[in-house]
């Protein structure tokens, strides 16, 4: 059993502090002492609350997406993005409307679906590189998928987790599907 680590700790702490208030009236005082920790040992490990989501972000995503090329169905890491969001659906949409960083959050997302998704396809490809036109096709997904997903977790659409992963294998622009539904 892998013992959890400090940053674990304290993204437990804040997960837990985000189910009962808004993100935006969390103190780095509460999440420290939520795990038993100074708010010296949070700085350690963060910067602020922000960094300490977009870690938390980043390392759900990579796991998620870290399976692709190693025999893993494309559309089972579809549904177990789906799955992660819906699972996720009430403290990401706390993140969203409870932050003055909504935006910067999103960018985030984005920015961290496009390096998963692009590594994992070159991965695939095993290149070094992206080309100009494949690494923009990649943007365009990403950049579709993220907010798509934003305005599901926001409640603007109403489909299921295996619907919402249905429309994400869907909206793949073709030249990336080679790559993707290779297992």
């Amino acid at each position: 059993m892998k013992r959890k680590t400090a940053k674990d700790l304290l993204a437990d702490s804040f997960r837990e502090l985000a189910e009962k208030k808004s993100v935006d009236k969390i103190t780095v005082r509460e999440i420290a002492e939520g795990c038993g920790y100074s708010p010296a040992t949070f700085y350690r490990q963060f910067r602020d609350k922000y960094d300490l989501i977009a870690w938390d972000y980043s390392r759900s995503i990579s796991e998620i997406m870290d399976r692709i090329g190693q025999g893993y169905p494309w559309p089972q890491t579809l549904l177990d993005a789906a799955n992660f969001f819906q699972e996720q659906r009430d403290y990401l949409a706390n993140l969203f409307l409870h932050t003055s960083g909504h935006d910067s959050f999103v960018r985030y997302m984005e920015e961290i679906n496009y390096q998963s998704l692009r590594g994992s396809i070159l991965r695939v490809m095993g290149r070094e590189e992206l080309d100009e036109g494949m690494s923009m096709l990649v943007r365009v997904y990403c950049l579709g998928t993220v907010n798509l997903t934003c305005e599901w977790i926001l409640g603007a659409y109403h489909a299921t987790a295996q619907e919402l992963a249905k429309v994400y294998e869907h909206a793949l622009p073709e030249p990336l599907q080679p790559y993707l539904h290779e297992t």
